[in-house]
């Protein structure tokens, strides 16, 4: 298991500016800069301040059994943790999107902050493989970012 301070990456992340930049510049013929900066930003601006946790870590499509339409389990806790649930939130762009996205927001209850941070989950996952060898990986990372820039609170 992680101990609690891997729990904060994003944390760690943010002295790590100039490599992020770096990362985000590379990709500046696929997306659009200065708005996934903002968001990147905004992500490690959104430091966690409730208690730590228990958190899965890797809620993905794969990692989810259902049966007769209903979540039936959660699988796979190789990523699991304590310490900002945030992490998790991250199905809600590589998954869900328009109502479904906002119905699971709402179920949830969460803050601006925890969802802004989800969203730099997401996306640090996003640029990380969006030059996967894999065709597929390389276009969940394109949708991801794509549902990511289509959220009225980053497209408007």
């Amino acid at each position: 298991m992680r101990a609690a301070g891997d729990a904060r990456r994003l944390d760690r992340m943010s002295a790590s500016a100039p490599t992020d930049a770096y990362r985000i510049g590379a990709h500046r013929d696929r997306v659009p800069v200065d708005v996934v900066t903002g968001l990147w930003q905004a992500a490690l601006d959104a430091a966690w301040a409730g208690p730590a946790v228990w958190f899965h870590g890797d809620v993905a499509y794969g990692n989810l059994l259902v049966r007769d339409g209903r979540l039936a389990a959660v699988i796979d806790f190789g990523c699991c943790g304590v310490g900002d649930p945030a992490c998790d939130t991250v199905i809600a762009w590589t998954l869900l999107h328009g109502a479904s996205r906002d119905a699971f927001r709402d179920a949830l209850g969460l803050d601006e902050a925890t969802w802004a941070r989800g969203r730099g989950w997401a996306l640090w996952k996003a640029l990380i493989t969006l030059d996967d060898p894999v065709p597929a990986r390389a276009a969940e990372a394109r949708h991801v970012l794509d549902e990511l820039l289509a959220e009225p609170a980053v497209a408007g």
